[in-house]
């Protein structure tokens, strides 16, 4: 395992399954300009698995609202992607989602990101990364304990008020709530209004 945060993210082109079911070969480098949340999950017609998926797919609008890509991976193929796609959610499938799936058969891209368990599955890790392809934050989970889609949308929130306002963000920050100054002055400030 390695930490990436503030590092850049590590490129790489794979074949991926797109929101209109077709292949094409995804570089992550071409989402520059873009924040991306990249998110790993074990394998396709598992358990955990679509239930954060599909909550991805159901906050997307969200992401997109704030300039965010959402991108899952896994080490099955891009037809295993396919066939769970065109499986009903009623029968263990997750639908027509409308994100990439990367599919990491080598599973070099796990690897590269740290994830790769036992050199046989992804681990659940998830990465927050700039315009500029810095990762600002990552969050790696073991097998059976799902993400919550709510704190990547927060996060998202602060990366990009840090970055509009120059002001840091504390424990629980959401959206619209008082920042505080990257300095001693600021934070005795915040922390006399807050105590």
């Amino acid at each position: 395992m390695c930490n990436l945060v503030t590092c850049e993210a590590p490129d790489f082109t794979a074949k991926a399954v797109m929101p209109d079911n077709s292949f094409a070969d995804l570089t992550l480098s071409s989402y520059r300009g873009r924040y991306v949340v990249l998110f790993f999950y074990p394998l396709d017609f598992t358990f955990v698995c679509p239930s954060e998926i599909i909550a991805f797919d159901k906050a997307l609008a969200r992401f997109e609202e704030k300039g965010a890509a959402v991108i899952g991976a896994s080490v099955d193929s891009h037809y295993t992607h396919l066939a769970w796609k065109n499986t009903p959610r009623d029968h263990g499938g997750i639908g027509p989602i409308q994100f990439p799936l990367v599919a990491d058969l080598n599973k070099e891209v796990a690897r590269k990101y740290g994830v790769l368990l036992n050199d046989s599955i992804a681990l659940r890790g998830l990465f927050l990364i700039d315009k500029a392809g810095i990762v600002r934050h990552e969050l790696v989970n073991d097998l059976p304990l799902g993400r919550s889609v709510d704190e990547v949308l927060r996060l998202l929130d602060a990366l990009r008020f840090t970055e509009q306002h120059g002001e840091v963000c504390p424990a629980n920050w959401r959206a619209g709530e008082t920042a505080m100054k990257p300095t001693a002055e600021g934070v005795a400030e915040y922390l006399a209004q807050h105590a």
